[in-house]
């Protein structure tokens, strides 16, 4: 796999820190798979989700690529106030717009090429609001045991616009117009378990705000058996790649 892999580093004005983007693969469909809250660029190959997604890679299929979780970390960190914790969500996608995918096309040798998301748990509201915020960039995501109402993990009830702007859950059904009309081309599937830590609810709530706006999205329970937990997301991403690159 060490052929496989490409680290790169630098400094990020908008998030004031250094920043690490790691790809896996050489070609095929570039797929920026978020970490979990905190985890950094690293996480997915530690928690041995690159090498079941390996068969993939090594077929020329899907490249994968990982950034740090700056945003992930500073809100379950409680770093800062919650005002500047919410405003960080707002940077970490602007980051993420401004920085992480121009990397990846330019990676890939296009500066067209839609890129796909996913991530689990607080990775899942990232890969989500990712593709409902830059669609004309992101294409599809995949939302695995996702938690989309961040709200209820600050000390705060009301939210900034900062927060607003970043969160499905809210600017979803404020949109309209061309926005709304490139968002309405896009998949958005949601997979969860049902068992240890897990909460289906989640994803029903962000999928009824998607098809009230008629963004096409699709839930898929995977039942008990399935937890909150790595071997859930092994099963999954692989699945689901698979099946979008035949």
């Amino acid at each position: 796999m060490a052929d496989e892999f490409v680290k790169s580093s630098w400094y990020s004005e908008r998030m004031r820190a250094q920043s690490t983007m790691v790809r896996w693969g050489h070609h095929g469909q570039p797929v920026l798979v978020f970490p979990t809250a905190g985890g950094d660029a690293e996480e997915i190959e530690r928690m041995k989700l690159v090498y079941a997604l390996w068969p993939l890679i090594e077929a020329g299929r899907i490249k994968i690529y990982s950034c740090d979780s700056v945003a992930g970390s500073a809100w379950f960190r409680k770093e800062g106030s919650p005002a500047e914790r919410m405003a960080m969500q707002h940077k970490f996608h602007q980051y993420v717009k401004h920085e992480v995918a121009p990397a990846i096309r330019r990676d890939c040798g296009n500066d067209s090429v839609p890129i796909w998301t996913s991530g689990a748990s607080i990775g899942a509201f990232h890969a989500v609001a990712a593709v409902c915020r830059f669609p004309d960039i992101f294409h599809r995501a995949l939302g695995m045991s996702g938690t989309y109402d961040l709200m209820r993990f600050i000390e705060v009830k009301n939210f900034t616009e900062d927060y607003f702007v970043s969160s499905p859950l809210q600017f979803v059904p404020t949109l309209s117009g061309p926005h709304l009309d490139v968002l309405r081309q896009r998949l958005i599937v949601f997979a969860s378990g049902d068992g240890r830590a897990e909460n289906m609810g989640e994803s029903w709530a962000m999928a009824n705000v998607l098809g009230k706006k008629r963004i096409p999205n699709r839930v898929d329970p995977w039942g008990p058996d399935w937890n909150h937990d790595w071997p859930t997301w092994r099963a999954m991403l692989p699945k689901y790649l698979d099946e979008w690159t035949r």
